[in-house]
């Protein structure tokens, strides 16, 4: 094995001085994302870039042996690397003023860091511990870890592994937290967080210990409570004990994601705390505990062989936590989970391309470039959309699902079952770190493992799926054979348009008849297939019977409507989502309405109800109506249904008798018999109830007249709802149900009529717009003295004060949600108050609007509000690749190729690349000017709060170092000045001054 070179991974890092073994090293400095393409080149498109950028993380890519630091191994030690003797690497280095990798938060109040709640905590994409101290940033080299902190006494740094012990330094002023892990692990499975935090240990689990900021305990006892429930499923279900010694959560401020999973520690945003007496967030919070212990077993414990294999990981940790859904919050929510995440991914495919979940490479390039429809590379997750990841793991999970379904969830449990044991004996092999690869899955091992357990061969299958991108595309329909009592099933694909791929295999057909509901496995050979369906029922016409279902149920149904010579009541196809699929299927409405009524399954009920919104009759209108009114029928079928009756209701407009939509059921159901327009008082403890109750008014406000107006009954009833709400006896909060009734009164607003270009005011107001507005500034008012939580208040009066400038009642002006979106407000607020001036600019044209959100790109300290305003705007473009536009011009391009070539996108770099597409798209005419100078970037004030000491041991033996790649030259040598606009902090406490030694013995 060749150690002349040791190559690591570092990032931001001011190395000083490198030793091995005791002796000097030389080392090279080398980042080539720094600037991806240099100034004379004048190929300034997305296609150009993309290629550059690739080249430029292959150049530094650990799985290849590569990195940013290349360090030479002394002459007089090449004997002991080929002798496999032990050397030991010392690094020191420091990071000043981080722009990825850690996040300060220090809030601009009076006191001392610990009274001001100030810390820091590392976050990213993944392999981004680089950033923060050099590395092997790869999820296949494994090591064992002792990292020591010192920090503030006023500060608890917490880190993976064991606490070993906490030494304070003789003044007293300082401690050194040791941390002990001496489970292998991957470098980017490593973190860290430091801040004045208040500790919880688990009343139920003493193992685990929760973290949050000082005055949030009590809502960190609340949200935790049930966290134990979540270990004793998993290990349940996987017949394996939780694989650390111990588990610590932390809850940070400006968090970049909900949820980041590390060795034995996650970090979560603190927005996800709660009260008991919040009821929406207690589901979302809920959900991201259950997915970030998910990740402890399958993506930390258990790492990867290669990019390539992510997709296991991400499958297996996605399916369990589908499974905890399914038994914490039932079938009918796991199923409707299921159906969001197969619409989620279906749209995207065939609107941007498919997804693939395993890429192969060939010759260091991508065989037969397998995404040619995407405007970025997959080779790298560095190089991915933050989007298309999203959906790769949206996918991998329902691969999963389908691999279940072929071997059956005994054989998929026992498979991971299996990879957990291996792994586990594998860690406790401490001095045979070749053991060590049965940590990491491949996809190879992954099928050897399946096929082991269950004898089943399922290559076509991830043929299919894995190794293929697209989705299926399904168009069904039938006719009913009266002399042969047969049904005739006819079943297309479209396999040629973008995102889709030809199917060749079974599928299932469901179709109820008046004596049952009977399955057919049907074979897809061709593009057209006609199959021939005996049936096994005989048209009854007035013979009265109950009809059995699927479930084993029998009901009585009124048969009227339906075709006298068919037994046919209804059919569906792939009920149980076994395939990938888009299925637009033609039948008759009042099939749709009987499959509404009686099909128990929660996905053919919404299937129903999406098809119904074509058909605005008065059998649609009571099919819907008779949902809304069944307690017994999912909360979220007949939250659904509330929308589609509003659509129907305005198609019907001429022809509609009666009270408006859900007026007269609302108020049988929430309000007073004595007066029906005063809503009873709050008393939300059934939530199915509680979640009817928000939905109908916003539904209902979508009702319009002949004139294309609420109706003034509608409007009065809503605001009356507002009116005499009362909460005083209520033992939840009723914030999210008030932000809802605002909303509601958003949906109410239609466009002004405008009389000889008159100019809008406040005082030639119309009646119903002003007691909107006045309803709008109150509640704004009012949550200023009492904050509700997460401002959900704020926020829907914001966006309704938007739809009131957009319509013309209010003259626009983005003052307002600019004054909103500084920061400091929350996050929720600014995102609001963002989305308004980004739709401000859009429809307005204004070229300072749109500077002053590109500035805020530069210099907002939150990394999550930079990205969410790139993708805001990508959205919502400020004009189209059409369109002519004073927007469109050569400084807006400059800027944003600048932005996304200087390498300070750190943490989100691909979000200014997908702006310039919605844009432009690829085409390379419009990036003809040269490149000008580097963008100035005002200063992020940051603070020391800890040092480190990090040893790596021991690391995995015989890593190939492949030859210095792509050279560049650095943007910021080691030793120069400060950038132009880059101000060095002279203050001691304003310096983010970060001190290590890194040993790594190899």
């Amino acid at each position: 094995m060749n150690l002349n070179r040791i190559k690591l991974n570092s990032k931001q890092c001011r190395i000083y001085r490198v030793r091995v073994n005791d002796l000097e090293a030389p080392f090279i400095y080398n980042d080539p994302t720094l600037e991806v393409c240099h100034h004379e080149s004048k190929q300034r498109n997305l296609n150009y870039f993309s290629s550059a950028y690739t080249a430029a993380v292959s150049a530094v890519d650990p799985d290849a042996g590569n990195g940013e630091l290349s360090i030479k191994v002394p002459s007089e030690l090449w004997k002991q690397g080929d002798e496999m003797k032990v050397m030991k690497v010392y690094i020191e280095f420091s990071l000043d003023q981080p722009k990825g990798g850690l996040h300060f938060v220090v809030p601009d109040v009076e006191g001392s860091m610990a009274e001001r709640a100030a810390h820091v905590f590392s976050f990213g994409n993944q392999n981004s511990t680089r950033f923060w101290f050099p590395c092997v940033d790869s999820y296949s080299e494994l090591c064992t870890w002792k990292l020591e902190f010192t920090v503030d006494a006023s500060m608890v740094a917490v880190s993976c592994g064991d606490l070993v012990e906490t030494v304070y330094t003789h003044d007293m002023r300082k401690k050194t937290f040791h941390y002990m892990l001496p489970i292998p692990t991957a470098a980017p499975n490593i973190s860290l967080a430091v801040g004045p935090f208040e500790i919880l240990v688990d009343p139920y689990m003493h193992e685990v210990t929760h973290f949050c900021l000082p005055q949030l305990l009590p809502l960190l006892k609340h949200t935790m409570s049930y966290l134990h429930e979540i270990f004793e499923f998993y290990e349940e279900i996987l017949t394996c004990r939780y694989p650390y010694s111990c588990f610590k959560t932390v809850f940070v401020d400006e968090a970049y994601v909900q949820v980041s999973s590390y060795a034995s520690m996650s970090i979560f945003s603190t927005n996800l705390l709660h009260s008991g007496m919040i009821i929406d967030q207690t589901p979302v919070t809920r959900h991201c505990l259950a997915q970030a212990l998910a990740q402890q077993f399958f993506g930390c414990f258990i790492s990867r062989m290669s990019w390539a294999d992510e997709w296991v990981l991400k499958g297996i940790s996605g399916y369990i936590y589908g499974l905890y859904l399914k038994k914490t919050f039932g079938v009918n929510e796991y199923r409707h989970w299921i159906k969001e995440e197969l619409d989620t991914i279906v749209d995207y495919e065939l609107k941007i391309g498919g997804v693939l979940l395993h890429p192969t490479f060939s010759g260091g390039k991508e065989k037969d470039n397998p995404t040619p429809h995407l405007h970025f590379s997959i080779r790298h997750p560095h190089t991915l959309s933050w989007e298309y990841y999203k959906m790769f793991q949206c996918k991998a999970h329902l691969v999963m699902r389908l691999i279940e379904n072929r071997i059956s969830m005994e054989f998929m449990l026992q498979v991971f079952n299996k990879l957990l044991s291996l792994a586990s004996t594998a860690s406790s092999q401490k001095y045979q770190s070749h053991m060590w690869s049965q940590m990491l899955v491949s996809t190879s091992g992954f099928l050897k493992s399946i096929s082991n357990v269950s004898g089943k061969d399922i290559g076509p299958l991830i043929k299919q799926w894995v190794d293929q991108s697209g989705v299926v595309k399904f168009f069904g329909s039938f006719a009913f054979n009266r002399k042969r009592n047969v049904l005739e099933l006819e079943i297309r694909q479209d396999y040629t348009s973008s995102g889709t791929q030809k199917y060749v295999g079974p599928i299932k057909v469901t179709v109820q008849e008046l004596d049952g509901s009977f399955n057919h496995t049907l074979q897809i050979e061709e593009n057209s297939l006609k199959h021939d369906i005996p049936c096994h029922s005989k048209s009854r016409r007035n013979k009265k019977k109950k009809i059995p279902l699927m479930n084993g149920e029998e009901v009585d149904m009124d048969l009227s409507a339906m075709d006298a010579d068919s037994p046919l009541l209804w059919i569906r196809i792939d009920p149980d989502m076994s395939i990938l699929r888009k299925v637009e299927f033609e039948q008759a409405d009042f099939m749709w309405q009987y499959q509404l009524r009686f099909e128990r399954d929660v996905v053919a009920q919404e299937e129903a109800i999406s098809a119904l919104e074509i058909f605005p009759t008065p059998a649609s209108r009571l099919a819907l109506t008779d949902i809304l009114e069944q307690d017994q029928c999912f909360y979220k079928v007949r939250m659904q249904a509330c929308f589609c009756l509003a659509k129907i209701a305005n198609s019907m407009m001429s022809t509609w008798t009666g009270p408006p939509a859900m007026k007269s059921l609302f108020t049988r159901m929430f309000c007073c018999k004595s007066c029906p327009n005063i809503v009873k008082t709050n008393n939300f403890i059934n939530f199915q109830s509680y979640f009817l109750q928000k939905t109908m008014p916003v539904a209902m406000a979508l009702l319009r007249d002949v004139q294309n107006l609420c109706p003034k009954e509608v409007l009065n009833f809503m605001l009356d709802l507002i009116k005499y709400n009362d909460n005083r006896k209520n033992k939840f909060s009723d914030n999210y149900y008030r932000a809802e009734l605002i909303d509601a009164l958003t949906n109410s607003l239609t466009p002004a009529i405008s009389i000889n270009n008159e100019v809008r005011t406040v005082d030639n107001l119309n009646t119903d717009v002003r007691l909107i507005l006045e309803e709008i500034t109150r509640f704004l008012n009012m949550e200023k003295l009492l904050p509700s939580y997460r401002n959900t208040i704020t926020v829907s009066c914001l966006r309704a004060i938007r739809m009131l400038q957009k319509n013309g009642h209010i003259p626009s002006d983005p003052s307002l949600f600019k004054s909103y979106a500084q920061y400091g407000h929350f996050v929720d607020v600014r995102i609001a108050a963002l989305e308004a001036v980004i739709d401000y600019t859009r429809v307005d044209r204004s070229s300072s609007e749109l500077q002053w959100l590109l500035e805020l790109v530069h210099n907002d300290p939150v990394h999550y509000i930079r990205h969410e305003i790139l993708s805001m705007l990508a959205k919502n473009p400020p004009f189209t690749k059409a369109a002519d536009s004073l927007l469109c011009n050569e400084a807006l391009v400059d800027q944003l190729w600048k932005l996304m070539n200087s390498g300070r996108m750190h943490t989100f770099n691909f979000s200014p690349r997908k702006f310039l597409w919605c844009l432009y798209g690829l085409n390379p005419s419009i990036y003809q000017s040269y490149l000008g100078q580097k963008p100035k970037q005002s200063p992020c004030l940051e603070r020391a709060f800890c040092e480190y000491h990090v040893v790596m041991e021991p690391a995995l033996i015989g890593v190939a170092m492949a030859p210095l790649g792509l050279k560049r030259k650095a943007e910021t040598p080691l030793s120069s000045s400060p950038e132009p606009g880059q101000v060095m902090q002279e203050e001691p406490s304003a310096k983010a001054s970060v001190k290590s030694k890194v040993s790594n013995l190899l």
